[in-house]
């Protein structure tokens, strides 16, 4: 009999940082060193030094040239974020398909990050927590269609001003597009008053690239909910007792084999017994009646106890065979990838891309981070996120067990509370996610989490704040998203036991929304 498995109380974790708590990130940091660029490369970026005097091959949203900081020469750029901008400049390159690229540049300043996006493959960020200057440098390899990239740097929202010099993006260079629609996207300065709704994603960028929908079927505002195939005092249920309102059920959890990248799924005898006999047989045929009626069902990845390691290519493809054969032996529609043990957003990208090719349109992601991974772009779950943005249904981060948070205004606010919800969630919805795909994970009950429930009455209060600006906190968004994703609760089987507060109220908030 396996052992008995439940959704831990993760650590709270303290980040407090003079004002402000905003997590270091471990992942993507690479400071100096040489850049391996070829000889014959040359340096795409324009007026990279700013010696220029002005900002000249360059959009910001508050940067200025300056003669005070500078790393080399006469002037250096320096940014401002602001409570809901993160003082982002951009420069659109011309570039070769399936070419090497190394991207540098020196940074003075706390968490000032550098990056690229639509490079076809994926898109490299690094950054610095540091003060001094210091020489950020990372490389990526364009996809097969790619002609040009847009290269990033910004701080953090409510962080101090930083400076930046000497970048250079060095490698073969491309032809200009000839399009003028997308010369002067790429070179216009906003308006001085706009505030981005997505400062992580240009509007050159998204032009360039198709919007992807959710899979068909699913309705617009959706309500997600984790199925236990365990027994912790929670109501032990079958896959047929949870609620109409869950749109996904996310049935608890894969486990892995003993090769790298290998997952397997077996029903909890343990379970099967309380439920008087829950045979495979009906398991599978109550995920085709879920089906049926419309509702979609995916095997959870991860947990408390999820050991699923994928860092390379060959557990990449086991990762995606392995999903694939259990996903047609049980009629699931995807994956929840929910792994807490560290994650490669490279090779998890690689496998998750696989799997979506193998099963089609129809096919489901879902994604439950900590709130400690979803604090910036440069953690590696949000690169994740990012990565599969093309394939993503939504990621419901996990409003819980976390302890305090920043907020994208750069505040810091306490776990329980609609502003934690909201302040949150805009890190999200302004780092680079649709709308759709942002959804607000919380607890069913007191007993399903050591910290972070509220009232579902309060979510509903976040839903709206986040959807129509009504209902705040103290804190409210400068932008409204009435696209929001939808909510999430661990468990379907704690809220049976609460009345299912969930499934009525918050569901039923949830599907009345327009």
């Amino acid at each position: 009999m396996p052992p008995a498995r439940h959704r831990r109380p993760r650590a709270v974790h303290s980040l407090l940082a003079g004002a402000s708590a905003l997590v270091i990130g471990l992942g993507g940091l690479v400071l100096a060193g040489g850049t391996g660029a070829h000889a014959a490369d040359t340096d795409l970026i324009t007026n990279g030094g700013f010696e220029s005097g002005n900002l000249s091959g360059w959009t910001c949203s508050s940067g200025t040239v300056q003669n005070t900081t500078v790393h080399s020469g006469s002037y250096a750029l320096q940014s401002a974020p602001g409570a809901a901008d993160t003082g982002e400049c951009t420069q659109t390159v011309a570039v070769k398909p399936s070419s090497s690229y190394t991207l540098s540049s020196w940074v003075q300043g706390s968490y000032v990050y550098l990056g690229a996006r639509g490079t076809g493959g994926t898109d490299p960020s690094t950054w610095t927590p540091g003060t001094g200057w210091t020489q950020l440098s990372t490389s990526f390899t364009t996809g097969p269609g790619t002609t040009s990239v847009t290269v990033y740097l910004h701080g953090w929202y409510g962080q101090p001003a930083f400076a930046a010099d000497d970048v250079s993006l060095l490698g073969p260079g491309g032809q200009p597009s000839p399009s003028p629609t997308a010369t002067a996207t790429a070179t216009a300065s906003p308006s001085p008053t706009a505030t981005p709704t997505d400062p992580g994603s240009p509007t050159a960028t998204a032009t360039a690239t198709s919007t992807p929908t959710k899979p068909p079927g699913l309705p617009k505002h959706i309500l997600t909910g984790y199925w236990q195939n365990f027994d912790n005092g929670a109501t032990v249920q079958r896959i047929s007792d949870v609620p109409a309102a869950y749109d996904i059920i996310a049935v608890s959890f894969a486990d892995a084999t003993a090769t790298r990248g290998g997952l397997s799924f077996t029903l909890d005898p343990a379970l099967s017994s309380r439920l008087g006999g829950y045979t495979d047989a009906q398991f599978k045929a109550d995920i085709a009646a879920k089906r049926a009626a419309g509702k979609r069902v995916v095997l959870s990845v991860g947990g408390q106890n999820g050991t699923v390691w994928v860092g390379d290519s060959a557990s990449a493809a086991n990762f995606t065979g392995t999903a694939w054969a259990l996903m047609q032996s049980y009629g699931f529609d995807g994956i929840d990838i929910d792994l807490e043990n560290g994650i490669s957003s490279t090779f998890m990208g690689q496998a998750l891309h696989a799997l979506a090719a193998k099963a089609g349109s129809g096919f489901v992601l879902t994604m439950a981070p900590q709130t400690i991974d979803m604090q910036s772009t440069g953690m590696e779950y949000f690169k994740l996120a990012l990565n599969v943005k093309d394939i993503l249904t939504i990621v419901n981060m996990q409003y819980y067990n976390s302890g305090a948070m920043n907020g994208c205004d750069g505040n810091v606010y306490s776990q329980g509370t609609e502003n934690f919800l909201t302040a949150l969630a805009c890190i999200q919805l302004k780092g680079g996610l649709r709308p759709d795909q942002v959804g607000l994970g919380v607890p069913a009950s007191t007993s399903a989490a050591g910290g972070g429930y509220l009232a579902a009455a309060t979510v509903d209060n976040a839903l709206d704040c986040l959807a129509s600006g009504t209902n705040c906190g103290s804190f409210k968004p400068d932008t409204k998203w009435p696209g929001i994703g939808g909510a999430m609760t661990w468990s379907t089987n704690w809220d049976a036991k609460a009345g299912n507060p969930v499934a009525n109220t918050i569901g039923s908030h949830l599907h009345a929304m327009p």
